[in-house]
């Protein structure tokens, strides 16, 4: 759930920033598709090629099966990768991190 609901902040930012910033250059040179030619929001569905999405499908299945497949201690979301990743960075009191888990579930 949290992992979830973090993905879909993710996405509601990237729904909102094509609409200030787009990238230079080409999403499909071959297709002659540069980035600014891709329309905002569901629109951009028609004009990306389909090896395009392929290709994010791939990447974000390689992720979610193999990269974070594991469990460290078998405790749900946590990877053992310390916070954004730098480790050594966690709460050692057990009544604190239970307080501070579940303030982020209540979030």
């Amino acid at each position: 759930e949290i992992k979830h609901g973090r993905v879909s902040m993710f996405a509601t930012i990237g729904y909102m920033v094509p609409e200030y910033f787009k990238f230079q250059g080409y999403l499909s040179p071959s297709a002659g598709l540069k980035f600014a030619d891709v329309p905002n929001g569901l629109q951009a569905f028609t004009k990306v090629p389909a090896e395009g999405w392929l290709q994010w499908v791939a990447l974000c299945g390689l992720y979610e099966f193999v990269i974070y497949d594991k469990k460290v201690n078998g405790e749900p979301g946590n990877y053992g990768q310390g916070n954004l990743g730098w480790t050594g960075t966690s709460i050692e009191d057990p009544a604190k991190r239970t307080r501070g888990l579940n303030a982020e579930l209540a979030n």
